[in-house]
């Protein structure tokens, strides 16, 4: 079962989100080190990233050894567990789940032997758009199941399935079927493997240890391990590392599409994308903002945090008064007692009220980073008026969000887009605003300093760099229901035992809910 508080994440309403972070992934390769508190550590930098699910795969060069729960990193590990997880080569996994529903089944990292002995376990940040086919594949090659309904698995048993390969010969073969969004750590007993989709939509990072080298979705995990910056993988690009050192492999000729999603909300403001600290990007679009969405006010205030850069940048560039409006209760997660509808309506209280004596009287601009449903700015702009603002500005970030993510980002569908429905004055209207700005498309990407050309920016416009599939093949749940399409027969129920040989299939390894056993069905 899930422990404790569940998630902490910008939601107000638990029964309507906002946008969801993409997951966070984490490989080391170092010999005399502790790899799984590294491992550990660097899951905790990428919390952010995800947190329904964390797992960590260790390998003494002899066995793999998963240990993985739903909850936050810190709730599925303890001294004890981490201690336990001895070997010199680990991955780690923090996830948001954007195929399959947040059952332990969907943890990772995902985990299945082959039948010439050796382990293979991944973990993934980002979302495949041919889940369908390859689960046709699956199915049509006799490969089982383990009872998961997430497009990983079908990864890793793929990887699995060739007993005459080796896995970095078999990723050569896998990773070329892939379509959409990848960014994979894993290995087998003596290997770190990392690799990125052609288009490098997600982010992953090459570090370097005194002893050894840490793969990341995000600089910031190398950092609060100690790992200098080497470069960014390259889309495309297979990585091994083992005691013969580092090599690289094409598997596809790299189309550059970075998520541009990720400079806005996604990203740590400490990170590092394409050469470009997060925070002050998002400094510059505030400037960009202000230059766009001029207003006469007395003071900006941003919802914090993900609005706290921009807001810094709209003062700056504007000269209103840079302050705080609105305190965050930083405790306030996901919880399993569900308000009532009472408690609902004042909703956006249980992490957010607002700091009366700072607005009272006052023209305000508040800063936040997008509009999804409406559903946050609606109750921040009633909160701040009740605590006596005069005017409340509202200035957004980013563009509208018009379109469903397919890449790794869990938005809303495009019919509960407020965007999608209403133009700039129906949604200001909508959410009580005297005013509302959102920074140009051109704007934000100038503040990346990247060319347009390597951005995906289908979320703002609708434009999606990698073609998806036709009829409803497509979506969070797509393994939850495909299984009747492609093999006629009803999906397995969650947690229900893993087909080994009599059913065709290779037998898979499990670990157990809540523990570090492995052992062969």
């Amino acid at each position: 079962m899930p422990r404790g508080d569940g998630r902490l994440s910008h939601d107000l309403d638990p029964q309507r989100p906002g946008p969801q972070d993409a997951c966070g992934v984490f490989g080391v390769w170092a010999p005399g080190e502790e790899v799984a508190n590294l491992t550990y550590f660097g899951l905790y930098a990428l919390q952010h990233r995800g947190q329904e699910a964390a797992g960590i795969a260790v390998s003494d060069g002899s066995s793999v050894v998963v240990y993985k729960d739903l909850g936050l990193v810190a709730q599925v590990f303890d001294e004890p567990t981490l201690a336990s997880l001895r070997g010199h080569l680990a991955i780690g996994h923090t996830r948001y789940s954007t195929t399959g529903g947040s059952t332990w089944e969907n943890a990772q990292p995902t985990i299945r032997s082959t039948s010439a002995g050796t382990t293979v376990a991944l973990a993934h940040n980002g979302n495949l758009v041919n889940t369908a086919d390859l689960q046709g594949e699956v199915a049509e090659r006799g490969l089982g199941s383990d009872g998961s309904t997430n497009d990983t698995s079908l990864v890793t048993m793929l990887l699995a399935s060739y007993p005459d390969l080796s896995v970095e010969a078999a990723a050569l073969k896998v990773l070329p079927k892939l379509r959409g969004a990848f960014s994979f750590v894993f290995m087998d007993e003596a290997t770190l493997y990392a690799a990125r989709d052609p288009h490098g939509v997600r982010p992953l990072v090459l570090g370097r240890l005194e002893r050894g080298w840490v793969v990341a979705s995000e600089t910031a995990a190398l950092d609060i391990v100690g790992a200098s910056v080497v470069r960014e993988v390259e889309p495309g690009e297979l990585i091994a590392i083992d005691a013969d050192g580092l090599r690289s492999t094409r598997f596809a000729a790299p189309e550059p599409k970075g998520c541009l999603f990720e400079y806005v909300y996604i990203a740590r403001p400490d990170a590092t994308l394409a050469g470009r600290n997060v925070h002050a990007t998002r400094v510059q679009i505030g400037r960009q903002l202000a230059k766009e969405h001029p207003v006469e006010a007395d003071l900006v205030i941003p919802v914090p945090e993900s609005g706290t850069p921009a807001a810094i940048g709209y003062a700056e560039e504007s000269g209103i008064t840079y302050g705080a409006g609105l305190m965050k209760n930083p405790y306030v997660g996901r919880t399993f007692i569900q308000p009532s509808q009472t408690l609902r309506q004042l909703g956006i209280r249980l992490k957010l009220n607002p700091l009366r004596e700072n607005v009272r009287g006052k023209r305000i601009v508040v800063v936040d980073d997008s509009i999804v449903r409406g559903n946050t700015q609606r109750a921040i702009v009633r909160m701040l008026r009740e605590a006596g603002a005069l005017e409340v500005h509202v200035r957004i970030s980013s563009p509208p969000v018009s379109w469903p993510c397919f890449y790794g980002i869990d938005f809303a569908t495009r019919a509960e887009l407020l965007a999608n429905g209403l133009d700039n004055e129906g949604i200001r209207r909508s959410i009580g605003a005297d005013t509302l700005g959102y920074v140009s498309l051109s704007g934000l990407i100038a503040a990346t300093e990247q060319p347009k050309t390597r951005l995906c920016r289908a979320c703002f416009d609708g434009e999606y760099p990698i073609e998806l599939p036709a009829g409803n093949l497509i979506g969070k749940h797509v393994l939850e229901g495909v299984g009747r399409r492609v093999t006629g027969t009803a999906p397995e129920t969650a947690r229900s035992a893993p087909r080994g040989a009599e059913h065709g299939g290779t037998p898979p390894l499990v670990a157990t809910p809540g523990g570090a056993t492995v052992h062969r069905s």
